[in-house]
């Protein structure tokens, strides 16, 4: 484990009223921070304080990190919502052993917006408490430039599914019951990706997503990790997915083979009871549907189940996300078996695909999601990413199959890139 940052001094923390803006996503400056969903959320820039670690307790070692820095803060907040007052946002990798780690980023300007209301926060760590206007924030900020053209790599069919067909044999020969086998596709632009080019059509073409961008990893995720406010823990599971045809009445169809069919009801089932677990141990009362929904998106539909809990204790939005990560919806069943298994037959490092994304506050709520349906911008030469996609398996699962959800699920990155 490596801290790169010391805690810093008391920071001062001033939120306010302000007028909503018509575009929130069109006020970011680059690089920044994005947060939203519906048109709502957060956006920031600017860096305050920040955390880096790695290994098995970079999470826990965020969470202590971020319960001192939230101990000594000084916070004005003349709006008290979800996201107001003293914040951090976070990134961390999926794996323990990758060299990706973890980070906690406490911006210096926030501005959200949750239904009627719109906030501006100013973080200090030098005690200043001026607010300045929004106009005057964002005066400056550049243009978000044209994307330039950017060059996909297809992808190796043939040894990814020769890796799906091995994750097969190995769950039919009982060593395990479902692992998710992910891929990695490079892209490269013929000049450097302003983030923000990519952040505005994956907002507009999947609203019902959370479309991030934290420290290089950028996506629009469709799924819930953990959700705290005020007791109350939300998470949605997604795991069992079908393309759709983009024809309405032959994709209800599909939702209802999708939510009949036995190998994607047993995956589901899988993320499902390891989510459930989880919070058992957190809740006094978890409550679990006891069918799944379909959640239709423009590239796939998911099974969805949303397992909600009261806390029946302290339990800050990292401790939870330490537990609930990885789940079988990313990992698989045994846990500890199918991340040996994604060693052994992956041969990539995931970096922070699939890990937990999201932001908490000073009174341990916050918001993570997985970052799924994402790209990882190279820290080292800008006009380059990796794009990252992953398909849970079990034994009925089939290499051609997989590889077309695959596919799928690379289409929300791979179009936001080609516009």
């Amino acid at each position: 484990m490596s801290v790169q940052a010391a805690t810093p001094g008391p920071l001062t923390v001033r939120t306010v009223s302000i007028d909503p803006p018509e575009d929130l996503l069109a006020l970011l400056p680059q690089p920044g921070i994005s947060w939203v969903r519906r048109g709502e959320g957060m956006i920031a820039w600017g860096e305050v304080a920040r955390f880096d670690g790695s290994g098995a307790g970079r999470i826990d070692q965020a969470d202590a990190w971020w319960r001192m820095v939230s101990r000594h803060a000084v916070v004005r907040d003349d709006v008290q919502r979800a996201g107001t007052g003293l914040i951090a946002f976070g990134s961390f990798a999926f794996a323990d052993s990758s060299p990706s780690g973890g980070a906690l980023i406490v911006p210096r300007y926030v501005v959200g917006v949750r239904g009627p209301e719109a906030w501006l926060t100013v973080i200090s760590e030098d005690g200043r408490t001026g607010l300045p206007s929004l106009a005057d924030l964002t005066a400056s900020a550049t243009a978000v430039p044209p994307l330039p053209p950017v060059t996909i790599a297809p992808g190796d069919e043939h040894a990814w599914s020769a890796a799906v067909a091995a994750a097969v044999a190995r769950i039919s020969a009982g060593e395990l019951d479902k692992v998710v086998v992910a891929r990695a596709v490079e892209a490269t632009a013929d000049a450097p990706v302003d983030v923000r080019s990519i952040l505005a059509p994956l907002a507009r073409d999947y609203p019902s997503c959370w479309t991030f961008h934290v420290d290089g990893l950028v996506g629009a995720t469709p799924e819930l990790l953990a959700r705290v406010d005020h007791g109350l823990v939300t998470s949605r599971v997604l795991a069992g997915t079908i393309r759709p045809t983009g024809d309405e009445v032959a994709d209800l169809a599909h939702a209802a083979a999708l939510a009949r069919s036995s190998k994607d009801r047993e995956e589901h089932e899988y993320a499902v009871r390891s989510v459930t677990q989880v919070l058992e141990t957190h809740c006094g009362s978890v409550n679990v549907p006891e069918e799944p929904s379909v959640l239709h998106l423009p590239n796939v539909m998911h099974l969805a189940t949303d397992v909600t809990g009261v806390l029946s204790h302290n339990a800050s939005a990292l401790e939870l996300i330490r537990e609930l990560h990885p789940s079988a919806a990313v990992c698989g069943t045994p846990t500890l078996t199918a991340a040996r298994v994604i060693d052994e037959l992956e041969g990539l490092d995931r970096a922070r695909y699939a890990g937990p994304v999201g932001w908490i506050n000073a009174a341990g709520d916050g918001e993570w999601c997985i970052g799924l349906r994402s790209a990882e911008l190279s820290s080292e030469d800008p006009t380059r990413l990796r794009l990252f996609a992953g398909c849970g398996i079990v034994a009925a699962s089939e290499p051609s199959a997989e590889w077309a959800e695959s596919e799928a699920k690379l289409e929300p990155m791979r179009r936001a890139l080609t516009l």
